[in-house]
């Protein structure tokens, strides 16, 4: 491994009961908490130096990231350029952005960056001379492919769906794990990646990192070092059927498996590019939106009349921005011929998987919300279908056809490196 160093670190992010917990239609709080809300840093240094943080927080916006990833290179030297830092998307943690119903937590998301900054400070003065195995596991019954068509023609959300006819896209198996080896053979940090939404707690209403950040923490428990989950493409993608304690257990039974069969790896060098992506705000019809969301929503929901609200009400502030131009960041790593490709968003499954095939490197693999939070990035295909993840709101605002873009300039982005 000739002078590859890695160092790992985490820590608690601070939160109280009266604080909102994120990921939900209307506004909630807390009863009970398991596990820890964390950031979790890796320092990977060679040639140059890469930092790598996993925060147990629903979603990160592009100012937040940006301001403590200029102070992590201002205080680590670390350039701005080679810092992912992803949210793991828990639904269970206290709110990092307004939408829906609730508006952010200030307080929390400055205990973010501070935790951030801790794990990152702790990582880079614990750098040790590593070696590092690789296997591309796989687990295929924690989720599925969640935009189900209903015999109406409507793509399932939530509520009653014994009428479901088929899934409308794929659903990604992948679960690869890389480990970072002390030289006594004990793990310095573990990486894994998968694709379902975070969204599963042992307790009723918990503050939780969700059943992926509980078996990252079982995990470390168990083996020793700092444990990071990244996210993969999961935009259309939840359980539906599995209790979180099963999910807990299936996750860490894949990861182990990963592990055991997993093979030494040369990283002959690594490195990062982060560039801009402009996209748009999409234009929308009123009219349209009011009637696939209300049709939905009386039909298959219980109190229907405040969710076609919320809806409402994030249009009418959108109603404004139509056609406005953002900019964003997407990013690749490489590790060897690892890459991992952070996405500003919940990318929909069937671009996660296109952009692997049109790779140039054999083992790439989405890192979603990743540096920023454009809501869903759907494929055109899901856009026609409709549903949730396309009904206009801060959820889901991006122009059709930007996911497609989006992997263009990634490939063109990877071939590049």
């Amino acid at each position: 491994m000739g002078g590859l160093r890695v160092g790992s670190s985490s820590s608690e992010i601070a939160s109280d009961e009266s604080m909102i917990i994120a990921g939900g239609i209307h506004p909630r709080f807390a009863s009970a908490k398991e596990g820890k809300i964390r950031a979790s840093a890796l320092i990977v240094e060679k040639n140059i130096k890469v930092c790598i943080v996993s925060c147990d927080v629903l979603v990160l916006q592009k100012d937040g990231c940006d301001e403590v990833c200029r102070e992590i290179e201002e205080k680590f030297g670390i350039p701005f350029e080679n810092i992912l830092i992803a949210a793991t998307h828990t639904h269970h943690a206290p709110a990092t952005v307004t939408i829906h119903g609730y508006e952010r937590d200030e307080t929390f998301v400055s205990n973010v960056k501070h935790s951030i900054l801790s794990a990152v400070s702790a990582a880079d003065e614990n750098l040790k001379s590593v070696d590092v195995n690789f296997w591309l596991g796989t687990e295929s019954t924690v989720g599925q492919n969640s935009r189900l068509l209903l015999s109406d023609g409507t793509i399932y959300w939530v509520g009653p769906r014994g009428d479901a006819l088929r899934p409308t896209g794929p659903f990604d198996p992948d679960l690869p794990v890389i480990m970072f080896k002390r030289r006594d053979g004990s793990p310095e940090a573990i990486i894994f990646n998968h694709s379902t939404h975070n969204i599963g707690t042992r307790r009723p209403e918990a503050v939780s990192p969700g059943f992926y950040g509980l078996a990252a923490q079982e995990l470390e428990e168990e083996n020793g070092g700092t444990v990071l989950f990244l996210p993969g493409a999961s935009g259309s993608t939840h359980n539906l059927t599995l209790p979180a304690d099963e999910m807990i257990l299936r996750i860490k039974n894949a990861v182990k498996e990963a592990l055991s069969e997993s093979k030494s790896k040369d990283v002959p060098r690594i490195a990062s590019v982060k560039r801009e992506f402009e996209y748009r705000v999409r234009i929308f019809d009123e009219e349209k939106e009011e009637k696939a969301v209300s049709y939905y929503c009386s039909k298959r929901v219980k109190n229907p009349e405040p969710v076609i609200g919320v809806f409402r009400k994030m249009r009418r502030k959108l109603s404004k921005l139509q056609g406005e131009t953002r900019r964003t960041w997407i990013q690749a790593v490489l590790l060897g011929d690892v890459a991992l490709v952070g996405i500003p968003g919940e990318l929909f499954t069937r671009l996660g998987i296109l952009l692997k095939r049109l790779s140039p490197f054999r083992h790439t693999y989405i890192v979603e919300l990743a540096n920023d939070w454009i809501g869903y990035i759907p494929d055109r295909q899901a856009y026609d279908l409709g549903g949730y993840q396309v009904w206009m709101g801060f959820h889901s605002y991006v122009e059709k056809g930007a996911g497609e873009a989006m992997v263009e300039k990634t490939v063109r982005m990877l071939c590049n490196l």
